[in-house]
């Protein structure tokens, strides 16, 4: 019968299977010995317990092949069974013979034996590459053992002194050596020799006692290495109805590396931060835990000198726990950070006697120091507050760019800004007690770069934390009258400044602010008197952002205003890129036959502004738009010529226009181009009331500040405009126009139309009359010959060419000159009369352009603007 079908059963009684074992013993004692018998495969120990119910004969059965296995198998080599078929009491006694428990400190005592014999195989062949990786491994070790609290083994302090030894002798019989060992051989051994040096000065006093006395040296390090056992304390139970009234105390003991506790104390404190700041940058540095360290040591600080000291190191822990650059600071760091900045700059105003400063003398980190011990009574400790606040506002701004702008964490995370504002406004009362004018500037342009582009309301909300927290401000909102007033007392303070970077920043920002509350030429005349944009191209990437951004509040700021060609002029060199929003900092731009690094892409992301700050660059397109059409569309009605109609005030809207003639089927306008294009064919074809009415239906001007005053004099301006386009176009098919009639028409008033009419007749715009009497218009039908039409078109040329030549004129002779690097107001004694030359030059030829005089600096915006700088306000 196959041993697969056989069953293995025991007794029903305990018994009787006693009794049966003690039978077999006894007949196997009284038996003489049997020939061996053919050992057979061992039963599996399922399939012996697999049915308890069998008949005896069975059991007799399989005891009798169980006995002539067991008698085979003994005079057979005994063969370790495996371990699944082992019966739990032959594991248990296997463990108990073969397990040892090694301690880690034994473990890694192995580990650098078997690197020291390994070191030692390699010395023999002379292998200085394979002894170099060995003794890293075994100083990787020892440091190990450093950091959890145990002793340096005698074992590598013999080491180093037969590693030194050898070195020696192999560098000795290099020098007399005929042949020379391999170049990678020597350089490691160079390597080895310099590395040994060094960790043997590191280690010279354990050496010294290691050969005075080697085994005293052994006891003592075996002496440490015995682990003090403790008896452990009784645990007594607590009834079960005072289980809250311990809560309180302290039962947990906190714990070092090596189960050692660790105690802080003021008198340890240096010894605990120099040992920080050595371990900071390191690859297997744990941050949390010397934040935790550093919270400990500012508990158990007393004199002010050692709560600088922490809070120096803990503030510069914060900062570095986040080493990744594309990600911001976890918001709970940074909110500590921002505290422990306040406390830092406290302790430095109210005691005199101390200052933190980026560059001092030379000083022992490790020794108390007090006014008193000083020269002048100061201690000048090494450090920088204005670098923790710089941290400390671009983390608050990385923040910001990350977070998802329509959500609520964004609105919660600028809530911080106002806790933020008051950290800078501290950092300015310490600058400015302690008379520090470089940092102080910078710190004042921290302040004003979060206040220049905000409303009235929010710049006064935060003036006002800044009082409730009794901050000594010099320069706060209440010695000043307005929010103008205080914007404008601190870009004063930077145009003092020796910094030329910081004065113009401060003077972009004092720009944004006039245009922001429409002081129109006020900020004009600012930014053609500083000649900023002759030298923004020279600029680093955040002022050229800086200068977009107001120029293109400018722009704005004169469409509020309803200065329309001024508006135009103004947003024209922003749009003629089709990079509005890369030049404006508020989305990447994306190249169309070339791939951004990733390098380059995270720049850009770095450089983009938070949502809060950006301008709208829809209303902004609609602002352009109109004005374009308001300035572009009576300018081609005035021309004959098909030469002159191709040329284009503003490119981008005349690209438009010729995109939407090229149109077959024209559908009801969707987008605001749709309603812009659509009122341009109105206001073309003398309907000036459907094109009012679809401007002010562009739903975008709601997000304009004053939104119904801006539809009022878009409708007043649209009815002007419409009025010149049919002048224009109709003046040929006209002898005399009643002027009663273009009042009807256009809805103004009979002063508006002749003020309009006899603009046009005085600028040569309209060849005609003006009958007062009869109150109409005579129109002079003048025709150009061919020749005074080339004329025309020669001086328009001759024009343009002596304007290009003024320009590279002033920049061979120095136009990018800084502002505020001239001391008299003037470029030179050649630059001011080659200016007064070309101010008689533009005086004469005055009256000549109807666009107004091109003798300016040269650039398309100056010219825009420049020719409002003679008129009266």
């Amino acid at each position: 019968m196959s041993r697969f079908f056989r069953q293995a059963a025991d007794s029903d009684d305990s018994e009787s299977s006693d009794s049966e074992e003690s039978l077999l013993s006894s007949d196997e004692d009284a038996s003489p010995a049997k020939p061996a018998a053919p050992a057979k495969p061992a039963m599996s120990r399922f399939l012996r317990t697999a049915n308890p119910s069998d008949s005896s004969s069975s059991e007799s059965e399989s005891e009798s092949e169980d006995e002539s296995d067991d008698e085979g198998a003994a005079h057979k080599e005994a063969k370790p069974k495996s371990r699944f078929l082992r019966d739990s009491d032959e594991e248990e006694s296997d463990e108990e013979v073969k397990r040892v428990v090694k301690s880690a400190r034994d473990k890694r005592l192995e580990e650098m034996e078997a690197t020291g014999r390994t070191m030692d195989n390699a010395l023999k062949i002379n292998d200085w590459i394979a002894i170099s990786t060995e003794y890293d491994k075994l100083t990787r070790m020892v440091q190990r053992q450093q950091n959890v609290a145990e002793p340096i083994p005698p074992f590598y302090i013999r080491t180093l002194i037969s590693l030194e030894a050898a070195l020696n002798a192999a560098l000795a019989k290099e020098k007399e050596a005929k042949k020379k060992m391999n170049a990678s051989n020597a350089r490691a051994l160079t390597a080895m020799k310099q590395r040994v040096r060094k960790t043997v000065k590191e280690y010279e006093k354990e050496i010294k006692q290691y050969n005075d006395d080697p085994e005293a040296f052994e006891q003592e390090y075996a002496a440490l290495a015995v682990p003090q056992v403790q008896p452990r304390p009784e645990i007594v139970k607590k009834p079960a109805g005072v289980e809250g009234e311990g809560e309180d105390e302290d039962e947990f003991t906190q714990v070092g590396k090596g189960g050692k506790a660790t105690q802080y104390t003021s008198e340890g404190i240096y010894k605990t931060l120099q040992a920080i700041q050595e371990a900071r940058g390191k690859k297997n540095t744990d941050r949390a835990d010397q934040i935790r360290i550093l919270e400990r040591l500012l508990e158990v600080a007393v004199a002010p000198y050692q709560r600088i000291r922490v809070l120096l190191a803990l503030v510069s822990s914060r900062f570095d726990y986040n080493a990744s650059i594309a990600s911001y600071m976890p918001i709970e760091m940074w909110l500590s950070a921002q505290r422990e900045i306040d406390g830092l700059i406290g302790v430095l105003i109210d005691d005199d006697g101390y200052s933190v400063q980026e560059v001092t003398e030379d000083y022992d980190d490790l020794v108390e120091r007090t006014p008193e011990g000083e020269k002048d009574g100061v201690v000048r400790i090494r450090g920088s507050i204005m670098s923790f606040v710089d941290r400390l506002d671009d983390e608050f701004t990385r923040s910001l760019q990350n977070l998802d702008p329509h959500g609520t964490e964004y609105v919660d995370r600028l809530k911080d800004e106002k806790g933020l504002y008051c950290t800078i406004c501290r950092a300015e009362t310490l600058y400015e007690k302690k008379q520090l004018p470089e940092p102080l500037a910078r710190v004042v342009m921290r302040r004003l770069e979060h206040i220049y582009s905000k409303p009235d309301a929010v710049l006064t909300a935060l003036e006002s934390a800044v009082a409730t927290s009794n901050i000594p401000t010099p320069l706060s909102l209440a010695s000043h009258a307005t929010p103008s007033a205080l914007i404008h007392a601190l870009c004063a303070h930077l145009y003092k400044s020796g910094n030329s970077v910081l004065r113009t920043r401060a003077m972009l920002s004092h720009i944004y602010h006039h245009a922001l509350h429409n002081d129109f030429y006020t900020a004009r005349d600012m930014l053609l008197m500083s000649h900023l944009q002759e030298m923004v191209y020279s600029m680093d990437v955040g002022t050229q952002i800086l200068y977009n951004r107001a120029v293109v509040q400018l722009g704005l700021c004169a469409f509020r205003s309803g200065l329309i060609k001024e508006a135009q002029s103004t947003l024209q060199d922003i749009f003629a890129t089709q990079r509005v929003k890369e030049l404006l900092a508020q989305g990447a731009h994306q190249p169309r036959f070339q791939t951004l690094t990733p390098e380059q892409e995270k720049a850009e992301k770095q450089r983009q502004l938070p949502f809060h700050m950006h301008i709208n660059t829809e209303l902004l397109e609609a602002a352009f738009l109109v004005s374009s059409m308001l300035v572009e569309i009576p300018m081609l009605a005035s021309i004959d010529l098909e030469e002159q109609k191709r040329k284009a005030i503003s490119k981008p809207f005349r690209r438009l226009l010729d995109f939407a003639d090229r149109q077959v089927f024209t559908g009801p306008p969707e987008s605001t181009r749709d309603h812009i294009m659509q009122a341009s064919k109105a206001l073309q074809h003398g309907q000036w009331e459907q094109c009012r009415d679809l401007i002010q239906d562009i739903k975008i001007w709601s997000l304009m500040p004053e939104a119904a005053s801006v539809k009022e004099m878009l409708a007043k301006r649209i009815q002007e405009e419409g009025l010149r386009t049919y002048l224009f176009t109709f003046a040929p098919h006209y002898k005399t126009l009643s002027l009663a009639l273009l009042e009807r028409t256009f809805s103004l008033d009979r002063r508006a139309v002749n003020s309009l009419v006899s603009r046009m007749i005085w600028t040569e715009e309209l060849p005609a009359s003006l009958d007062q009497s009869a109150g109409v218009i005579v129109f002079h039908r003048v025709e150009l010959t061919r020749p005074q039409q080339l004329a025309h078109i020669l001086a328009e040329k001759v024009g343009t060419m002596v304007e290009q030549n003024e320009k590279a004129l002033d920049i061979r002779l120095g136009g990018a000159t800084a502002w505020g690097d001239r001391a008299d107001g003037l470029k030179g004694d050649k630059r001011g009369e080659q200016a007064q030359e070309r101010r008689g030059r533009g005086e004469r030829r005055g009256g000549t352009n109807a666009r107004g005089s091109r003798g300016g600096r040269g650039a398309r915006f100056a010219q825009g603007l420049g020719s409002q700088m003679t008129k009266t306000r």
